[in-house]
């Protein structure tokens, strides 16, 4: 007698791995400019049921002895969710689940009784999910999830010979966990893109516990996020007027000119956005903070100035430490991006993190009881980079 071999359960290590991916997640700093909204979405791929003939076989016709048996394992799977992500990097998430169908025939013999004996189980399900973000880029993520999900699972059967008397249906219902892992794109700030891989574990017709692995691509679609704060460019640095100094009348032809007055150097202070100059909590310079940059420093040219500095500010989210560190960087990576470009003299210019000891809002302006996405908005003027420079043309 000949038939497939059970297939042995697969270690955990998806699982495992999404165990270890979320508590990552949760050890991350808060991000003092997040913002928490709903989501919702659509997902669509092909899920492998881990169908052991045999098993199913010998479960529904005791006895039985199985010659020769097929599977069919793969289906179209479908997923419509909803969630809420409580910042960058925690959402819940919620949802109804179809893993298609799996089936299976089998040549059994009971004795001397030959026989046939086919079935097929589909999966439904609703599911309630932990969702881990890693962001690698300001909008290209990792993902992984652990939760729990209730499968409703409805069977049939039909046997000839040896086979006869098996069950014609069975309905199964069950909850088991469910794990995942994956990419995630933001194509625009209302369209996002997902590729998942997840495993499912739920219990075949007759009782066993059996892996559903599903490979699916979604669209998700954000609502109820905080408008992008688009800050328009600080004005270009205008270098102070010359002094022209016009010798005094003179009545006595002999009488010495009057002495040139130089003018001292007068400060200028130039303000650049924070959102602008830099990728989401870095302090590498984005192509459009290159941009206006590469304008200041082109107004440089042909000034005479003693010093610049470059000061760094954050807003009061987030640890007093966590903003200095930041803001210190930033500004050195201003400073290092004007000395880089060639226009300013490295022996001229200094870098400061001020982190949030001086901000442009007050608690008025901005009370900590407004809504998490209204405060991020409010304290936008405290995110900046200042330049100051101290010369004359």
């Amino acid at each position: 007698m000949t038939h497939s071999t059970r297939r042995p359960a697969l270690r955990p290590t998806l699982q495992l791995m999404c165990v270890a991916g979320l508590s990552t997640f949760l050890a991350l700093p808060a991000i003092a400019q997040d913002t928490s909204h709903y989501y919702g979405g659509v997902s669509v791929g092909q899920s492998r049921t881990q169908t052991d003939a045999a098993g199913l076989s010998t479960g529904l016709v005791p006895g039985v002895g199985v010659i020769n048996s097929t599977t069919d394992k793969k289906d179209t799977a479908y997923k419509l969710f909803g969630g809420y992500q409580f910042n960058r990097n925690i959402a819940l998430e919620g949802g109804y689940f179809d893993l298609g169908k799996n089936s299976f025939s089998s040549n059994i013999v009971n004795g001397t009784q030959a026989g046939t004996l086919a079935g097929e189980s589909k999966v439904r399900g609703l599911n309630l999910d932990l969702v881990g973000t890693l962001p690698f880029t300001e909008r290209f993520s990792a993902l992984a999830r652990v939760g729990v999900q209730h499968a409703w699972s409805k069977s049939t059967a039909s046997g000839t010979g040896a086979g006869a008397g098996v069950a014609t249906s069975s309905k199964r219902d069950d909850s088991g966990v469910k794990v995942g892992l994956g990419l995630q794109y933001e194509v625009s700030p209302a369209v996002w893109i997902r590729g998942e891989v997840e495993r499912y574990r739920i219990k075949n017709a007759v009782g066993q516990r059996t892996n559903v692995d599903v490979a699916t691509v979604s669209l998700v679609f954000p609502f109820g996020r905080a408008p992008v704060q688009r800050v328009a460019a600080a004005p270009a640095y205008v270098a102070p007027a010359p002094v022209v100094v016009t010798p005094a009348p003179q009545v006595v032809i002999v009488t010495p000119p009057a002495p040139v007055v130089v003018a001292a150097p007068v400060p200028q202070r130039v303000n650049f956005s924070a959102d602008t100059l830099f990728g989401f909590d870095t302090a590498n310079v984005r192509p459009e903070g290159r941009a206006e940059l590469d304008k200041f420093s082109g107004q440089l040219a042909g000034t005479r100035y003693d010093t610049i500095t470059v000061e760094g500010h954050t807003d009061r989210k987030g640890s007093a430490a966590y903003n200095q560190a930041l803001s210190t960087e930033r500004a050195e990576s201003v400073k290092a991006y004007l000395v880089n470009t060639g226009k300013v003299d490295p022996a001229r210019i200094s870098a400061v993190g001020k982190g949030e000891s001086m901000p442009v809002t007050t608690a008025a302006d901005c009370s900590d009881k407004l809504p998490r996405a209204q405060l991020i908005t409010c304290l936008q003027p405290d995110r900046r980079v200042e330049v100051e420079v101290t010369g004359t043309r």
